[in-house]
């Protein structure tokens, strides 16, 4: 009985795999019409193939089934332009588990380029996403955006223009972010109340700031914590922060390298940080108002070590920067921490430990208490191991596609 059950099964599994079918759709009038038809005639297992040429479309994509693959001929060969699109949303909207979007580019998005919510192993990989007029605060806020995701693999993904993040992970678990780059965005990388991250090998450049782990408050998921940053490229982040103002990240100086904010248990090594003009890397926290009495505001069990740190910090673009780096002698040191370990409501023990010094350390009594700073300089921090988060291990068929 049970060797025929399993053959079944298996005779089942068969069926459902010669099933699947390619969907192909060729530019040409109404390739908005037959792009979203296929998305929604498509059944788990299918492919939506679409050939090599520029697609003009008027409206946002969606694709809501499992199991799906939409795939181009290559971010330069496939491009699906939003330029003249008439509503404020994402170019491509994924609801569905399970689901690759891969080798094509996406321009001129009104809202994000390709966002998925509510997914779970979601795959983006060898994606353009761009805003071809350059830095503007009226371009899209987000290039690749998994929101509320679980397995989220970002492969050779290139994002450019971007008003908030161009590659951004907000609220998910179990993340990889590799061999990718973002230039020409406000935040190059970031990773939003997640949980669970490898960030590694990719490039951030002439963004206003490379790399960035925050946790912020009142969001459904909170208490960010576990991410590594590791073997990326952080250099002349260089671009003015064009944020639209009340933005969360419009505080981020021009010339932020790696940022981290009120999050917990991050590891930074092994990175090359040069040409930054703010600084290298900072540790801060959060500094406005907030009413969540479960957030906690400050970045705690934070590791920075065997970093390759070049000249950075040279003109700060901070309050009060042009008169610390005045103090230190022209240039802030490699690592910045505001020095704040305790905040109202919050028992975590607040833990550093870094070896890339010098280390500025401003001893501040609450978060943004400027004027009560107490600088001091540290060759190194802390000398309390703090462990390593573990690897991200994604599921099978997405470490596969990232082989």
């Amino acid at each position: 009985m049970i060797r025929l059950t399993t053959a079944l099964l298996a005779a089942t599994f068969l069926a459902g795999a010669a099933q699947a079918r390619t969907l192909a759709v060729a530019p040409g009038a109404d390739a908005q019409e037959r792009i979203q038809t296929a998305l929604l005639d498509a059944k788990p297992g299918d492919v939506v193939e679409l050939a090599a040429g520029r697609y003009e479309l008027s409206d946002g994509l969606s694709l809501d089934v499992d199991d799906v693959t939409v795939k181009g001929a290559g971010p330069d060969a496939t491009v699906l332009s939003f330029k003249g699109q008439k509503g404020a949303g994402e170019g491509l909207l994924v609801t569905s588990d399970r689901v690759t979007v891969r080798d094509l580019g996406v321009e001129d998005t009104k809202g994000d380029g390709v966002k998925s919510k509510g997914a779970d192993q979601i795959s983006f990989v060898n994606l353009r996403v761009e805003w071809m007029g350059g830095p503007n605060e009226k371009n899209g806020a987000y290039g690749v955006y998994p929101v509320s995701s679980t397995n989220v693999l970002i492969d050779k993904v290139v994002v450019k223009g971007a008003s908030d993040a161009g590659i951004y992970v907000g609220q998910s678990k179990n993340i990889v972010v590799k061999r990718s780059r973002a230039e020409f965005n406000v935040a190059g990388i970031e990773i939003e109340n997640s949980m669970n991250a490898d960030v590694f090998d990719n490039v951030a450049t002439h963004n206003a700031g490379g790399i960035l782990v925050f946790d912020l408050p009142n969001l459904p998921q909170m208490g960010g914590h576990s991410t590594r940053l590791f073997r990326n490229r952080v250099v002349q982040n260089d671009t003015p922060n064009f944020a639209p103002k009340g933005n969360i990240v419009a505080n981020v100086p021009t010339g932020t390298g790696v940022m981290i904010m009120a999050n917990k248990n991050v590891h930074v090594f092994d990175n090359e940080i040069a040409e930054n003009q703010s600084a290298a890397i900072m540790l801060v926290s959060y500094t406005e108002k907030f009413d969540d009495k479960t957030y906690n505001p400050l970045p705690r069990d934070i590791v920075v070590r065997d970093n390759r740190i070049g000249r950075n910090g040279w003109d700060p673009k901070f309050d009060g920067g042009t008169i610390l780096a005045k103090m230190m002698g022209g240039t802030l040191p490699p690592v910045m921490w505001d020095g704040v370990t305790a905040a109202p409501g919050n028992s975590d023990v607040v833990r550093v430990r870094i070896t890339d010094g010098p280390i500025l350390n401003l001893q501040l009594p609450a978060p943004g208490a400027l004027m009560q700073a107490k600088p001091v300089l540290a060759q190194t921090l802390g000398d309390t191991p703090i462990a390593e988060p573990a690897a991200v291990v994604l599921p099978k068929r997405q470490a596969d596609l990232g082989a």
